[in-house]
């Protein structure tokens, strides 16, 4: 196992692949802080009309919802594509092959590429949370707005998003196992995370028994492992709470990463 964890790992990052996704993540997640910490600051995200004379009071639940976990729901694509590229690119250029002559127990080959791409989502969660938080945090002081950084959970609620984001790498190898055309891979990621499920959240929680479906959709859940998310604090959708939001991405990882076992991996590849 050890054997063919290091390779996996090697694998992950000797290509350029995740330091490019790793530095667009990074650029992405702080201009977004900085332009939800400009839309706080001005009262736009908490209620208040632009140019009012009311003071605006953030609660430090607020801020960290909007800005500090913004990553969360809006970054996780970066983590889910290299996941799911670290099964999808063996098929497309066909490395498969000499992966499966180096280590033939298919369980293990599986659980090592779940397992390294799980420890490369803690370094896209590390720096695409920094990155929000640091840019963020650069806008409020910059306007005399409070940070927060000095609350316990604020930093409780940080460290979860870095989780929350490594639990999304996992879900990619899962779903790349089950599904390994590369540019398939790619249009259904994008597909799914900038449009599909922000939509049917968002339909759901018009009807009375939607809202409870919604939160167990793996954005919800990701969100939830934060412990709060822009979406959620604008009302269009509750969430479970933070561990149940954990079990419940790891189950779409785990289970996706165990259909692609039964199915992909079954199956002699040539």
């Amino acid at each position: 196992m050890r054997a063919a964890l290091v390779t996996e790992y090697r694998k992950l990052v000797t290509t350029r692949l995740w330091w490019i996704l790793l530095l667009c993540m990074a650029v992405y997640m702080a201009f977004l802080a900085a332009a939800v910490g400009w839309g706080v600051s001005q009262g736009n995200a908490m209620g208040s009309s632009p140019g009012s004379d009311e003071q605006l009071a953030l609660a430090p639940d607020a801020v960290v919802r909007t800005v500090y976990t913004i990553a969360v729901t809006f970054g996780y694509v970066f983590p889910l594509l290299v996941g799911a590229l670290a099964v999808a690119s063996e098929f497309r250029h066909q490395t498969i092959t000499p992966t499966l002559l180096a280590e033939p127990r298919r369980t293990v080959l599986v659980s090592a590429k779940v397992i390294s791409a799980g420890v490369l989502g803690l370094v896209f969660g590390l720096v695409g949370t920094l990155a929000a938080v640091g840019a963020g945090a650069a806008v409020l002081t910059l306007l005399d707005q409070p940070t927060f950084l000095d609350e316990a959970s604020t930093w409780r609620s940080i460290a979860l998003s870095v989780l929350a984001l490594a639990l999304w790498a996992v879900v990619g190898v899962g779903f790349g196992s089950v599904l390994t055309n590369q540019v398939a891979v790619i249009v259904v990621v994008l597909a799914f995370t900038q449009f599909v499920e922000p939509v049917l959240r968002f339909v759901l929680a018009l009807t009375s028994w939607g809202a409870d479906v919604a939160a167990y959709l793996p954005g919800a859940a990701g969100e939830a492992v934060a412990g709060g998310s822009f979406f959620s604090e604008s009302g269009v959708s509750s969430l479970l709470e933070w561990w149940q939001g954990a079990l419940v991405l790891l189950a779409y990882g785990v289970g996706l990463a165990a259909i692609g076992r039964v199915t992909t991996f079954r199956r002699d590849i040539t």
